[in-house]
């Protein structure tokens, strides 16, 4: 399935489970045993979840942490194949 310009995983945190959570960032990043500035770059899209983090919120009861990052590499691979990259060569099929 092609996807348009998913949105990045911290978005989702944001957007949807924070809300829903009625926490403020500074407690999920205390919960989380997270640096509160690194947890906010996340959640603005400037960093990556890392595995950590993914375990982190998988132990917190929020998701799973395979599925956040199967999360982020969708949004990476989009990146990824959207950005301008340089002339690659095929290698010939190998008999």
């Amino acid at each position: 399935m092609v996807i348009f310009n998913p949105p990045h995983p911290g978005e989702t945190l944001l957007e949807d489970v924070i809300p829903e959570l009625g926490i403020s960032i500074a407690e999920l990043a205390r919960r989380l045993g997270f640096a509160r500035e690194s947890l906010s770059l996340v959640l603005h899209g400037q960093a990556p979840i890392s595995p950590d983090l993914a375990v982190r919120l998988e132990r917190a009861g929020v998701g799973r942490a395979r599925t956040w990052l199967d999360v982020q590499t969708d949004y990476d691979l989009w990146q990824a194949r959207h950005r301008e990259q340089p002339h690659i060569e095929r290698f010939a099929a190998i008999a």
